[in-house]
Protein backbone atom coordinates (compact mmCIF):
# COMPACT_ATOMS: atom_id res chain seq x y z
CA UNK A 1 0.00 0.00 0.00
CA UNK A 2 1.05 3.61 -0.55
CA UNK A 3 0.93 4.52 3.18
CA UNK A 4 3.18 1.63 4.21
CA UNK A 5 5.69 2.16 1.39
CA UNK A 6 6.06 5.83 2.28
CA UNK A 7 6.60 4.83 5.92
CA UNK A 8 9.25 2.28 4.95
CA UNK A 9 11.27 4.70 2.82
CA UNK A 10 10.99 7.84 4.98
CA UNK A 11 10.69 6.56 8.55
CA UNK A 12 7.59 8.75 8.93
CA UNK A 13 3.97 7.79 9.48
CA UNK A 14 2.10 8.40 6.20
CA UNK A 15 -0.24 10.95 7.75
CA UNK A 16 2.82 13.22 8.07
CA UNK A 17 3.81 12.98 4.40
CA UNK A 18 0.28 13.13 3.00
CA UNK A 19 0.52 9.60 1.63
CA UNK A 20 -2.87 8.39 2.74
CA UNK A 21 -4.03 7.01 -0.62
CA UNK A 22 -3.54 7.20 -4.37
CA UNK A 23 -5.44 9.26 -6.93
CA UNK A 24 -5.92 9.27 -10.69
CA UNK A 25 -6.86 12.94 -10.60
CA UNK A 26 -4.26 14.50 -8.27
CA UNK A 27 -0.45 14.36 -7.94
CA UNK A 28 -0.26 11.79 -5.16
CA UNK A 29 2.98 10.47 -3.72
CA UNK A 30 6.10 11.79 -2.00
CA UNK A 31 6.91 15.46 -2.35
CA UNK A 32 10.56 15.94 -3.29
CA UNK A 33 11.29 17.48 0.12
CA UNK A 34 10.95 14.03 1.69
CA UNK A 35 14.19 12.10 2.21
CA UNK A 36 14.19 8.40 1.39
CA UNK A 37 16.53 5.61 2.38
CA UNK A 38 17.84 5.68 -1.19
CA UNK A 39 18.79 9.35 -0.84
CA UNK A 40 20.52 8.75 2.48
CA UNK A 41 22.54 5.87 1.05
CA UNK A 42 23.33 7.72 -2.17
CA UNK A 43 24.98 10.35 -0.01
CA UNK A 44 27.16 7.58 1.44
CA UNK A 45 28.30 6.40 -1.98
CA UNK A 46 25.86 3.54 -2.49
CA UNK A 47 24.46 2.55 -5.87
CA UNK A 48 20.68 2.44 -5.51
CA UNK A 49 17.95 0.77 -7.52
CA UNK A 50 14.26 -0.03 -7.32
CA UNK A 51 12.96 -2.98 -9.29
CA UNK A 52 9.25 -3.61 -8.84
CA UNK A 53 6.17 -1.78 -7.62
CA UNK A 54 6.62 1.88 -6.62
CA UNK A 55 3.16 3.26 -5.69
CA UNK A 56 4.46 6.59 -4.40
CA UNK A 57 3.65 8.77 -7.39
CA UNK A 58 3.00 8.32 -11.10
CA UNK A 59 3.80 11.75 -12.54
CA UNK A 60 7.10 13.30 -13.60
CA UNK A 61 9.03 14.34 -10.51
CA UNK A 62 7.40 11.64 -8.40
CA UNK A 63 9.15 8.50 -9.63
CA UNK A 64 11.93 6.52 -7.88
CA UNK A 65 14.61 8.26 -9.97
CA UNK A 66 13.41 11.55 -8.44
CA UNK A 67 13.77 10.18 -4.89
CA UNK A 68 17.32 8.87 -4.74
CA UNK A 69 17.24 5.76 -6.90
CA UNK A 70 19.83 5.52 -9.68
CA UNK A 71 17.82 2.93 -11.60
CA UNK A 72 14.16 1.97 -11.86
CA UNK A 73 12.22 -0.76 -13.62
CA UNK A 74 8.68 -1.68 -12.70
CA UNK A 75 5.10 -0.51 -12.35
CA UNK A 76 4.12 2.86 -10.88
CA UNK A 77 0.89 1.76 -9.19
CA UNK A 78 -0.71 -1.52 -8.17
CA UNK A 79 -1.69 -4.32 -10.50
CA UNK A 80 -5.33 -3.98 -9.48
CA UNK A 81 -5.33 -0.25 -10.32
CA UNK A 82 -3.82 -0.99 -13.70
CA UNK A 83 -6.40 -3.63 -14.56
CA UNK A 84 -9.35 -1.59 -13.31
CA UNK A 85 -8.32 1.57 -15.18
CA UNK A 86 -10.08 2.59 -18.37
CA UNK A 87 -7.16 4.77 -19.41
CA UNK A 88 -4.99 3.78 -22.38
CA UNK A 89 -1.49 2.40 -21.88
CA UNK A 90 0.52 5.50 -22.73
CA UNK A 91 2.62 8.11 -20.99
CA UNK A 92 -0.22 10.63 -20.89
CA UNK A 93 -2.49 8.42 -18.79
CA UNK A 94 -0.50 8.48 -15.55
CA UNK A 95 1.44 5.40 -16.66
CA UNK A 96 -1.10 3.24 -14.86
CA UNK A 97 -1.06 0.41 -17.43
CA UNK A 98 2.64 0.67 -18.19
CA UNK A 99 5.88 -1.01 -17.25
CA UNK A 100 8.40 1.80 -16.88
CA UNK A 101 12.15 2.24 -16.84
CA UNK A 102 14.40 5.16 -16.03
CA UNK A 103 17.70 6.41 -14.63
CA UNK A 104 18.51 9.22 -12.24
CA UNK A 105 18.84 12.55 -14.00
CA UNK A 106 16.50 11.54 -16.81
CA UNK A 107 12.84 10.75 -17.27
CA UNK A 108 11.04 7.44 -17.10
CA UNK A 109 9.84 5.90 -20.33
CA UNK A 110 7.32 3.22 -21.11
CA UNK A 111 8.86 -0.17 -21.93
CA UNK A 112 5.67 -2.07 -22.65
CA UNK A 113 2.03 -2.38 -21.72
CA UNK A 114 1.15 -3.90 -18.37
CA UNK A 115 -1.45 -6.49 -19.29
CA UNK A 116 -2.42 -9.94 -18.08
CA UNK A 117 0.51 -11.68 -19.76
CA UNK A 118 3.20 -9.18 -18.71
CA UNK A 119 1.70 -9.21 -15.21
CA UNK A 120 2.47 -12.93 -15.03
CA UNK A 121 6.13 -12.49 -15.95
CA UNK A 122 7.15 -9.13 -14.48
CA UNK A 123 8.43 -10.54 -11.18
CA UNK A 124 10.82 -12.83 -13.06
CA UNK A 125 12.12 -9.75 -14.89
CA UNK A 126 12.45 -7.90 -11.60
CA UNK A 127 14.63 -10.66 -10.17
CA UNK A 128 16.78 -10.85 -13.30
CA UNK A 129 17.40 -7.10 -13.26
CA UNK A 130 18.12 -7.17 -9.52
CA UNK A 131 20.71 -9.91 -9.97
CA UNK A 132 22.34 -7.98 -12.80
CA UNK A 133 22.45 -4.83 -10.61
CA UNK A 134 24.07 -6.76 -7.75
CA UNK A 135 26.67 -8.37 -10.01
CA UNK A 136 27.59 -5.05 -11.67
CA UNK A 137 28.16 -3.30 -8.38
CA UNK A 138 30.09 -6.14 -6.79
CA UNK A 139 32.36 -6.14 -9.84
CA UNK A 140 32.78 -2.36 -9.51
CA UNK A 141 33.43 -2.77 -5.75
CA UNK A 142 30.64 -0.35 -5.01
CA UNK A 143 28.22 -0.75 -2.08
CA UNK A 144 24.64 -1.13 -3.20
CA UNK A 145 21.06 -0.81 -2.01
CA UNK A 146 18.51 -2.87 -3.95
CA UNK A 147 14.88 -2.26 -3.06
CA UNK A 148 12.91 -5.09 -4.69
CA UNK A 149 9.15 -4.72 -4.04
CA UNK A 150 7.72 -7.68 -5.96
CA UNK A 151 4.29 -7.17 -7.50
CA UNK A 152 2.99 -10.50 -6.16
CA UNK A 153 0.85 -11.56 -4.36
CA UNK A 154 -1.39 -8.58 -5.04
CA UNK A 155 -4.49 -9.19 -7.12
CA UNK A 156 -4.73 -10.37 -9.81
CA UNK A 157 -2.63 -13.20 -8.38
CA UNK A 158 -1.48 -14.83 -11.62
CA UNK A 159 1.64 -17.03 -11.65
CA UNK A 160 4.34 -17.01 -14.29
CA UNK A 161 3.69 -19.52 -17.05
CA UNK A 162 6.73 -21.41 -15.73
CA UNK A 163 4.95 -21.95 -12.41
CA UNK A 164 1.36 -22.27 -13.59
CA UNK A 165 -0.08 -25.53 -12.29
CA UNK A 166 3.15 -26.54 -10.53
CA UNK A 167 1.67 -27.04 -7.06
CA UNK A 168 -1.70 -28.45 -8.06
CA UNK A 169 -3.31 -26.09 -5.54
CA UNK A 170 -4.27 -23.17 -7.78
CA UNK A 171 -2.87 -19.78 -8.71
CA UNK A 172 -2.22 -18.62 -5.15
CA UNK A 173 -0.07 -21.60 -4.26
CA UNK A 174 1.73 -21.40 -7.62
CA UNK A 175 2.57 -17.74 -6.94
CA UNK A 176 3.94 -18.62 -3.50
CA UNK A 177 6.18 -21.24 -5.11
CA UNK A 178 7.32 -18.65 -7.63
CA UNK A 179 8.16 -16.14 -4.89
CA UNK A 180 10.07 -18.78 -2.95
CA UNK A 181 12.11 -19.65 -6.05
CA UNK A 182 12.80 -15.99 -6.86
CA UNK A 183 13.96 -15.15 -3.34
CA UNK A 184 16.17 -18.22 -3.48
CA UNK A 185 17.78 -16.87 -6.63
CA UNK A 186 18.70 -13.65 -4.84
CA UNK A 187 20.15 -15.50 -1.86
CA UNK A 188 22.09 -17.79 -4.19
CA UNK A 189 23.73 -14.93 -6.06
CA UNK A 190 24.73 -13.26 -2.78
CA UNK A 191 26.36 -16.52 -1.70
CA UNK A 192 28.06 -17.17 -5.05
CA UNK A 193 29.53 -13.67 -5.08
CA UNK A 194 30.84 -14.31 -1.53
CA UNK A 195 29.27 -11.12 -0.16
CA UNK A 196 26.79 -12.67 2.30
CA UNK A 197 28.78 -11.59 5.37
CA UNK A 198 28.68 -7.99 4.17
CA UNK A 199 25.08 -7.94 2.93
CA UNK A 200 21.94 -7.19 4.95
CA UNK A 201 19.04 -9.13 3.45
CA UNK A 202 15.51 -8.23 4.55
CA UNK A 203 12.30 -10.00 3.53
CA UNK A 204 8.99 -8.50 4.61
CA UNK A 205 5.54 -7.41 3.42
CA UNK A 206 3.89 -4.02 3.31
CA UNK A 207 0.54 -5.22 4.69
CA UNK A 208 -1.45 -8.22 5.78
CA UNK A 209 -3.76 -10.49 3.85
CA UNK A 210 -5.72 -9.40 0.81
CA UNK A 211 -9.51 -9.37 0.92
CA UNK A 212 -11.38 -8.54 -2.27
CA UNK A 213 -14.79 -9.99 -1.38
CA UNK A 214 -16.03 -13.39 -0.27
CA UNK A 215 -16.39 -14.74 -3.80
CA UNK A 216 -12.82 -14.24 -5.06
CA UNK A 217 -10.18 -16.97 -5.02
CA UNK A 218 -7.41 -14.34 -4.74
CA UNK A 219 -8.01 -13.61 -1.07
CA UNK A 220 -5.05 -14.13 1.22
CA UNK A 221 -4.93 -15.79 4.63
CA UNK A 222 -3.85 -14.14 7.87
CA UNK A 223 -3.11 -17.37 9.71
CA UNK A 224 -4.37 -17.23 13.32
CA UNK A 225 -5.09 -13.51 13.11
CA UNK A 226 -8.38 -11.84 12.23
CA UNK A 227 -8.92 -9.29 9.47
CA UNK A 228 -7.38 -8.12 6.22
CA UNK A 229 -5.29 -5.18 5.09
CA UNK A 230 -6.85 -1.69 5.20
CA UNK A 231 -7.99 -2.29 8.79
CA UNK A 232 -6.48 -2.04 12.27
CA UNK A 233 -6.87 -5.78 12.94
CA UNK A 234 -3.90 -8.01 13.69
CA UNK A 235 -4.43 -9.71 10.33
CA UNK A 236 -3.64 -6.36 8.73
CA UNK A 237 -0.75 -5.26 10.92
CA UNK A 238 1.25 -8.44 11.45
CA UNK A 239 3.48 -9.29 8.52
CA UNK A 240 6.51 -11.54 8.11
CA UNK A 241 9.86 -9.90 8.77
CA UNK A 242 13.09 -11.81 8.25
CA UNK A 243 16.54 -10.21 8.45
CA UNK A 244 19.73 -12.04 7.55
CA UNK A 245 23.28 -10.79 8.14
CA UNK A 246 25.61 -13.73 8.78
CA UNK A 247 27.96 -13.18 11.69
CA UNK A 248 26.02 -10.12 12.85
CA UNK A 249 22.33 -10.97 13.25
CA UNK A 250 21.90 -14.16 15.33
CA UNK A 251 20.49 -17.00 13.24
CA UNK A 252 17.30 -18.95 14.03
CA UNK A 253 16.02 -16.34 16.46
CA UNK A 254 12.25 -15.82 16.60
CA UNK A 255 10.67 -12.88 18.39
CA UNK A 256 7.18 -11.54 19.03
CA UNK A 257 8.51 -8.07 19.89
CA UNK A 258 7.04 -5.04 18.11
CA UNK A 259 8.98 -3.57 15.20
CA UNK A 260 7.18 -1.02 13.03
CA UNK A 261 7.89 -0.45 9.36
CA UNK A 262 9.08 3.11 10.11
CA UNK A 263 11.89 1.61 12.21
CA UNK A 264 13.66 0.26 9.13
CA UNK A 265 14.68 3.77 8.01
CA UNK A 266 16.80 4.75 11.05
CA UNK A 267 18.02 1.18 11.55
CA UNK A 268 19.48 0.90 8.05
CA UNK A 269 20.95 4.37 8.52
CA UNK A 270 22.69 3.18 11.70
CA UNK A 271 24.03 0.04 10.00
CA UNK A 272 25.44 2.01 7.05
CA UNK A 273 26.57 5.19 8.76
CA UNK A 274 24.01 7.29 6.91
CA UNK A 275 22.70 10.51 8.44
CA UNK A 276 19.04 10.65 9.50
CA UNK A 277 17.44 14.08 8.85
CA UNK A 278 17.07 16.27 11.92
CA UNK A 279 14.84 18.97 10.41
CA UNK A 280 11.62 16.92 10.62
CA UNK A 281 9.78 14.40 12.76
CA UNK A 282 11.12 10.86 12.32
CA UNK A 283 8.80 8.26 13.80
CA UNK A 284 11.17 5.34 13.31
CA UNK A 285 13.23 3.98 16.20
CA UNK A 286 16.70 2.52 15.74
CA UNK A 287 16.38 -1.25 16.25
CA UNK A 288 19.98 -2.13 15.44
CA UNK A 289 20.88 -3.46 18.90
CA UNK A 290 17.72 -5.57 18.97
CA UNK A 291 18.43 -7.06 15.54
CA UNK A 292 22.07 -7.71 16.42
CA UNK A 293 21.04 -9.64 19.52
CA UNK A 294 22.54 -7.18 21.96
CA UNK A 295 19.21 -6.91 23.73
CA UNK A 296 16.17 -9.15 24.06
CA UNK A 297 13.50 -6.46 23.79
CA UNK A 298 12.61 -4.18 20.92
CA UNK A 299 13.01 -0.47 21.51
CA UNK A 300 9.34 0.03 20.67
CA UNK A 301 6.34 -0.61 22.93
CA UNK A 302 3.54 0.71 20.72
CA UNK A 303 2.33 2.95 17.92
CA UNK A 304 -0.78 4.77 16.62
CA UNK A 305 -2.74 3.12 13.81
CA UNK A 306 -4.25 5.48 11.27
CA UNK A 307 -6.54 4.59 8.41
CA UNK A 308 -6.48 7.61 6.17
CA UNK A 309 -6.56 10.57 8.52
CA UNK A 310 -8.60 8.78 11.21
CA UNK A 311 -7.01 7.25 14.29
CA UNK A 312 -8.45 3.74 14.17
CA UNK A 313 -6.52 2.14 17.01
CA UNK A 314 -3.38 2.01 19.13
CA UNK A 315 -1.13 -0.97 19.71
CA UNK A 316 0.54 -1.01 23.13
CA UNK A 317 2.62 -4.08 23.98
CA UNK A 318 0.15 -6.99 23.99
CA UNK A 319 -2.91 -4.70 23.96
CA UNK A 320 -4.94 -3.39 21.03
CA UNK A 321 -7.20 -0.42 21.69
CA UNK A 322 -9.74 0.17 18.90
CA UNK A 323 -11.55 3.48 18.36
CA UNK A 324 -13.08 2.37 15.07
CA UNK A 325 -14.18 -1.15 14.21
CA UNK A 326 -13.54 -2.62 10.77
CA UNK A 327 -12.67 -6.28 10.28
CA UNK A 328 -12.03 -6.62 6.55
CA UNK A 329 -11.26 -4.19 3.78
CA UNK A 330 -14.79 -4.12 2.35
CA UNK A 331 -16.50 -3.36 5.68
CA UNK A 332 -17.83 0.09 6.53
CA UNK A 333 -15.93 1.37 9.56
CA UNK A 334 -17.95 1.83 12.75
CA UNK A 335 -16.88 4.64 15.09
CA UNK A 336 -17.07 3.21 18.60
CA UNK A 337 -18.72 5.08 21.45
CA UNK A 338 -15.99 3.80 23.77
CA UNK A 339 -12.68 2.06 23.06
CA UNK A 340 -12.72 -1.68 22.47
CA UNK A 341 -9.73 -3.28 24.15
CA UNK A 342 -8.16 -6.68 23.56
CA UNK A 343 -5.42 -8.41 25.48
CA UNK A 344 -3.85 -10.24 22.57
CA UNK A 345 -2.25 -12.83 24.84
CA UNK A 346 -5.70 -13.91 25.98
CA UNK A 347 -7.68 -13.07 22.84
CA UNK A 348 -5.33 -13.04 19.85
CA UNK A 349 -8.19 -13.26 17.35
CA UNK A 350 -9.86 -10.09 18.69
CA UNK A 351 -13.19 -11.87 19.17
CA UNK A 352 -16.21 -9.87 20.27
CA UNK A 353 -18.90 -12.51 19.81
CA UNK A 354 -20.02 -15.20 22.21
CA UNK A 355 -19.15 -13.35 25.44
CA UNK A 356 -20.34 -15.25 28.49
CA UNK A 357 -19.76 -14.86 32.21
CA UNK A 358 -17.25 -17.71 32.04
CA UNK A 359 -15.37 -16.41 28.99
CA UNK A 360 -15.03 -12.98 30.57
CA UNK A 361 -12.73 -14.55 33.15
CA UNK A 362 -10.29 -15.46 30.38
CA UNK A 363 -10.73 -12.64 27.88
CA UNK A 364 -9.98 -8.94 28.06
CA UNK A 365 -12.43 -7.14 25.77
CA UNK A 366 -14.21 -3.91 26.33
CA UNK A 367 -17.66 -3.32 27.67
CA UNK A 368 -16.57 -1.85 30.94
CA UNK A 369 -19.89 -2.15 32.71
CA UNK A 370 -19.93 -5.92 32.37
CA UNK A 371 -16.34 -6.99 32.95
CA UNK A 372 -15.04 -8.28 36.21
CA UNK A 373 -12.83 -6.11 38.42
CA UNK A 374 -9.42 -7.43 37.38
CA UNK A 375 -10.24 -7.15 33.69
CA UNK A 376 -11.62 -3.63 34.18
CA UNK A 377 -8.29 -2.59 35.73
CA UNK A 378 -6.36 -4.15 32.87
CA UNK A 379 -8.60 -2.41 30.35
CA UNK A 380 -8.26 0.96 32.08
CA UNK A 381 -4.47 0.54 32.11
CA UNK A 382 -4.40 -0.19 28.37
CA UNK A 383 -6.61 2.79 27.56
CA UNK A 384 -4.39 5.03 29.69
CA UNK A 385 -1.19 3.88 27.95
CA UNK A 386 -2.82 4.31 24.54
CA UNK A 387 -3.81 7.85 25.48
CA UNK A 388 -0.15 8.64 26.24
CA UNK A 389 0.90 7.40 22.78
CA UNK A 390 -1.83 9.45 21.12
CA UNK A 391 -1.00 12.56 23.15
CA UNK A 392 2.72 12.35 22.27
CA UNK A 393 1.94 11.88 18.60
CA UNK A 394 -0.59 14.73 18.50
CA UNK A 395 1.92 17.10 20.09
CA UNK A 396 4.42 16.10 17.43
CA UNK A 397 1.85 16.85 14.71
CA UNK A 398 1.37 20.31 16.22
CA UNK A 399 5.11 20.95 16.11
CA UNK A 400 5.49 19.46 12.63
CA UNK A 401 2.19 19.97 10.76
CA UNK A 402 1.27 17.35 8.19
CA UNK A 403 1.96 17.78 4.50
CA UNK A 404 -1.50 18.06 2.90
CA UNK A 405 -2.45 15.13 0.72
CA UNK A 406 -1.90 15.70 -3.01
CA UNK A 407 0.46 18.65 -2.43
CA UNK A 408 2.26 19.74 -5.59
CA UNK A 409 6.02 20.29 -5.87
CA UNK A 410 7.90 22.31 -4.96
CA UNK A 411 6.69 21.88 -1.39
CA UNK A 412 8.65 22.82 1.71
CA UNK A 413 6.91 22.63 5.11
CA UNK A 414 6.88 25.80 7.17
CA UNK A 415 8.12 24.39 10.44
CA UNK A 416 8.86 26.93 13.16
Amino acid sequence: STPCRSALLTGRHPIRSGNLSTSVHNPYGLVQWERTTAELLSDEGYATALFGKWHLGNTDGRFPIDQGFDEYYGIPNTSSEAFSSNKPADINSGYVKSILEGKKGGRVHMVKEYNEETRREIDNEIIDKSIDFIKRNVKAQKPFYAYIPLTQVHIPTLPSRKFEGKTGNGDWADVLAQIDYNIGQLLDVVDKLKIADNTIFVFTSDNGAEYAGSSTWWNGWAGPWTGSYNTAMEGSLRTPFIICWPGKVPANRVSNEIVHVVDIFPTLAKFTGAKVPTDRAIDGIDQSDFFLGKQTNSNRTGFPIYYGSDLFAVKYKNFKIHYYWKVVRTDVAEKLSQPRVFNLYKNPTERIDGITAESIKHDSRINVGYLEEDVKKETAFAISEAAKIVDTFQKSLEKYPVIPQFSADPYVPNYK
